[in-house]
């Protein structure tokens, strides 16, 4: 499972995230980070990927201390995604994805072609394995860096808004596929969104963020109310089922603000 407690995250002197404690994220759940932009999910997430300082704290993996692992030892176990992506070299989509499931796992876990024929495919992009990257859209390449990340196996998975640049088919699709990768896997996925529809029906659990600060978490449907969305979003919100039962936020206005 996944521990933190206590966690602060700072860029120089200036602390983002001061005090942050969750409760365990366990293997086989896909966890909404939600919040208003610039409030600190995406330097969390960097945070437990050991790209961002933390002054103190602690992130645990399995019981092992990922604060004090190396980059390398922490890049075994974990794979993050971010919201821009690299600009593309000159390689073929299958190519690139067989480089990453190479490039930090151990020789035992490598994947074969047929492996990575068969992500191509769950993922909707087979048909591009033979073209280059720098010949895709944004959409495409945004489709597979999560190839990428997917055939490296990891057991925590960091995704850092990978619905930015898809049209409604794949975002459904994707979220699908997360949900079914993570729990066959038993990965631990926490994945950035701002759409709070696709957190209420895709996702296991939701951690609610606003300045640094964890306001709610636990189940979306108990971490999204009409109360978090005027207190953190500022806007007047119901939560209602649809004809198929699913939960799905109705926003009627934005909130008066305080004088």
């Amino acid at each position: 499972m996944l521990q933190i407690s206590d966690l602060a995250v700072a860029y120089g002197k200036r602390e983002i995230i001061s005090g942050l404690t969750v409760q365990a994220l366990v293997p086989g759940t896909v966890t909404a980070l939600l919040g208003p932009n610039g409030t600190g999910k995406s330097t969390l997430l960097k945070a437990l990927a050991g790209m961002a300082r933390t002054p103190r704290g602690r992130i645990t993996l399995d019981g092992a201390e990922l604060n004090r692992a190396s980059l390398e030892e922490r890049a075994r176990h974990v794979v993050y995604l971010p919201q821009s992506l690299p600009a593309a070299v000159h390689l073929r989509v299958f190519e690139s994805v067989l480089v990453a499931g190479n490039a930090t796992t151990a020789g035992a876990r490598r994947p074969d072609v047929t492996q990575v024929y068969a992500l191509l495919e769950r993922l909707g992009i087979g048909h591009l394995a033979m073209h280059f990257l720098d010949q895709l859209s944004g959409g495409q390449k945004q489709l597979v860096g999560l190839a990428q990340a997917l055939i490296r196996k990891p057991r925590l998975l960091l995704l850092d808004e990978p619905l930015s640049a898809l049209d409604l088919n794949y975002q459904f699709h994707v979220m699908e596929l997360l949900r079914h990768e993570t729990r066959q896997h038993d990965l631990i996925t926490v994945i950035v969104l701002h759409d709070v529809n696709i957190a209420l029906r895709h996702t296991d659990h939701a951690l609610l963020i606003r300045d640094g600060a964890l306001l709610a978490d636990g189940p979306p449907r108990s971490v999204i109310t009409p109360a978090t969305l005027a207190d953190v979003y500022g806007v007047r919100g119901r939560i209602e089922p649809c004809s198929q039962g699913v939960p799905q936020v109705l926003i009627d206005g934005l909130c008066e603000a305080v004088v």
